[in-house]
C-alpha cells in the first residue's frame, strides 16, 4: 500500500496505524517495526502496544493481552475497512464516545452543561482515516478521506499562488484532547481559562477528521499572529471556494477565542 493511500483504523482505545508510519525508542521495537504491516497504538497515550508480522501479532508491550479495546482492535485488524474510492461521497462510520464520560469526569467537566453553554456539536471520532501527508513537524496528518483530498487540492492552489500553507494539527481523538487539557491543569491554569482556548474533549472539531490548524513557514503555531500573514489573507480570499471555512472568528457564539488558524473542511464551496 501506499503511503499516501494510507488508512488509519480506528477503534474506541487503540488505533492500527499503517506499518512505515511510526518511529520506535529502541532497537528492538525498530527492528519489528520495519517489518510491521501495521502497528497497534494506544489511544490514550501513543504507546505502541504490537507490531503486526507475517508471522504474526509480535507484542511491544508486558501484558499485551490484559490491554483495554485489544479484542477489538484485533477484530478491526482482522477486517479492515475497505479504502473508499469516491472521497466526497462514502460514509464513514463513527464510533461510539465510550471512553467521553471518563475522561469529562476526570477533568470535573459537566458534558451536558458545557454542551449547552457553548452550543457546540458533539464530534464523533470516524473508525478510519485517511494519510493526508505531513504537519510541519513531520508527523503523519490524519483526515477524512473527503478533507484529506480537499486539503491536498487547498495547498496545492495556494502553492499556485506562491503561498505555503502547513498543517500544524488534524485529527485528534477524544483521548488526545483530554491529554491537552490535562497538561494545561497541571501547569496552574483554570478549566475555565482552557476551555477558552481548547474545546473541551468530545466537542473539538478536530475529533471529526475535518478541521486542520494551519500556519505558514517561520510563524508560531497557532497564534493569532497568522492572521497579519499572506497565507491567511490568501485563505480569505479563496478557502471558501475550495470548501473550507474558519469555524471561530471574533465574537463567535461558542465562547471560544478567535482562532485565525483552525479551518474546517465541509466540501461546500462558497461564492460570497
Amino acid at each position: 500500500m501506499r503511503h499516501r493511500d494510507a488508512i488509519l483504523v480506528n477503534t474506541p482505545d487503540i488505533e492500527i496505524w499503517p506499518g512505515g508510519l511510526l518511529r520506535a525508542r529502541g532497537n528492538r521495537d525498530a527492528r519489528l517495526l520495519a517489518r510491521a504491516r501495521s502497528v497497534l497504538r494506544r489511544k490514550r497515550d501513543g504507546t505502541l502496544l504490537a507490531a503486526d508480522l507475517a508471522e504474526g501479532l509480535q507484542p511491544l508491550v508486558p501484558r499485551l493481552a490484559r490491554e483495554p479495546g485489544l479484542d477489538a482492535a484485533l477484530r478491526a485488524l482482522a477486517h479492515p475497512p475497505r479504502r473508499a474510492r469516491r472521497a466526497g461521497i462514502d460514509a464513514v462510520p463513527t464510533l461510539p464516545p465510550t471512553r467521553l464520560a471518563l475522561c469529562l469526569d476526570a477533568l470535573g467537566i459537566d458534558g451536558e452543561a458545557y454542551a449547552g453553554r457553548t452550543e457546540l456539536a458533539l464530534q464523533s471520532e470516524p473508525a478510519w482515516l485517511a494519510l493526508a501527508g505531513r504537519d510541519r513537524y513531520g508527523r503523519a496528518l490524519w483526515l477524512r478521506a473527503d478533507a484529506a483530498l480537499g486539503w491536498r487540492r487547498l495547498v496545492d492552489a495556494a502553492a499556485g499562488d506562491g503561498i505555503v500553507l502547513e498543517a500544524v494539527s488534524g485529527y485528534r481523538s477524544h483521548d488526545y484532547q483530554a491529554g491537552i487539557v490535562e497538561r494545561k491543569l497541571a501547569r496552574g491554569l483554570e478549566i475555565a481559562e482552557i476551555l477558552a482556548v481548547n474545546a473541551a474533549p468530545g466537542w473539538s472539531e478536530h475529533h471529526s477528521g475535518r478541521a486542520v490548524d494551519i500556519s505558514a513557514p517561520g510563524e508560531p503555531a497557532a497564534e493569532e499572529s497568522f492572521e497579519a500573514t499572506p497565507a491567511f489573507a490568501w485563505l480569505q480570499a479563496n478557502a471558501g471556494g475550495l470548501g473550507f471555512t474558519m469555524s471561530y472568528p471574533r465574537d463567535n457564539p461558542h465562547g471560544i477565542v478567535h482562532e485565525p488558524w483552525h479551518w474546517r473542511y465541509d466540501g461546500t464551496a462558497r461564492t460570497d
